[in-house]
């Protein structure tokens, strides 16, 4: 049976409009925050999200979409157009962005306290809202763990010396961290991503996951280096494939007793065969979602059946 996690996560919902020649718009929920929030509650997780959405037709759609997960949605109503981004799909696929995003988070009461805070993406380095954040993270994390996603967005991050600064601060406030190679690339372009990874778990982190895309990922911790290779896919889209990741691996290491109250020095202990069977749910989970368009993470059966059907560790019915 999973730990019961009570996550919460706080950041942005974003209205991908994904353009793709010689095709109408769609127009998808989206945001990494809110994909993860989506993705942890289909995934089975009590899953409540601390954002701000507008009342208008984006904001209808997010909410509906949300909710239809069991996501518990908390905003502080801020008024304002619903952020959106433009995702245009070149041929294989691969997304870019542009965005028209505000973020003026206020604070919000909560009515529980979460056992896990997941944040990132815009909402920790756009101001003013990434105060809110920041100042809820700092409060929340005695009773509860950490991950964080940079996700980064060089459109919206402003000079890069103060993103960078940004960036480490959250990263020095989480136990668990993930990031693509592109984003270690972007803050870092004097650095090969894994030496940038490295600098992160020696600031605090318990465990540190880069992804590379169709060549896999790996995972830094306090005991050594697990990698693995991406299952083969068809890809239809690469929209949500991160936040999908993210939503898998904390899956995982919440099964393995790994996240939640009193969980951090198990998590700083974690061996090399459990940090393997993270990133093979972390992959499959991306896998699921990348062969399908937008960002649509997996089921927990859609998971397992990914995984080959066979029970595994993580089995919420194991």
């Amino acid at each position: 049976m999973l730990d019961r996690l009570d996550p919460l996560v706080i950041g942005e919902c974003v209205a991908d409009i994904v353009r793709q020649p010689d095709e109408a718009d769609r127009v998808h929920p989206g945001g990494s925050p809110a994909n993860v929030a989506y993705g942890l509650a289909r995934l089975g997780h009590d899953t409540t999200l601390l954002t701000q959405l507008g009342a208008d037709a984006h904001g209808r759609l997010i909410r509906d979409h949300l909710a239809a997960a069991g996501v518990e949605i908390r905003t502080d109503d801020a008024a304002g157009p619903t952020p959106s981004a433009a995702v245009t799909l070149d041929d294989r696929g691969r997304a870019t962005y542009a965005f028209e995003v505000g973020w003026t988070l206020g604070p919000v009461a909560l009515d529980r306290v979460p056992g896990h805070v997941h944040t990132g993406s815009i909402a920790a380095v756009v101001e003013p809202g990434a105060a809110t954040v920041l100042a809820a993270v700092e409060s929340l994390r005695a009773a509860a763990t950490v991950s964080y996603d940079p996700n980064v967005r060089p459109e919206l991050m402003g000079d890069r010396a103060p993103a960078v600064a940004r960036v480490e601060r959250c990263v020095a406030l989480s136990d668990v961290v993930k990031a693509s190679d592109e984003d270690l690339r972007w803050l870092y372009p004097e650095e090969e991503p894994e030496q940038a990874a490295t600098r992160w778990l020696a600031a605090g982190p318990a465990l540190v996951l880069v992804t590379r895309g169709g060549a896999g990922a790996f995972a830094l911790f306090p005991g050594g280096r697990a990698g693995t290779e991406a299952p083969p896919v068809t890809v239809a889209d690469t929209v949500g494939a991160g936040d999908a990741f993210m939503s898998g691996t904390l899956h995982a290491l919440a099964a393995h007793g790994l996240l939640g109250p009193g969980a951090r020095d198990r998590l700083r202990a974690v061996d090399q065969g459990t940090v393997a069977d993270v990133l093979r749910h972390a992959v499959a989970s991306a896998a699921v979602t990348v062969a399908r368009s937008g960002a649509n993470p997996p089921t927990a059966n859609e998971l397992r059946e990914a995984l080959g059907g066979a029970p595994h560790s993580t089995d919420a019915s194991s």
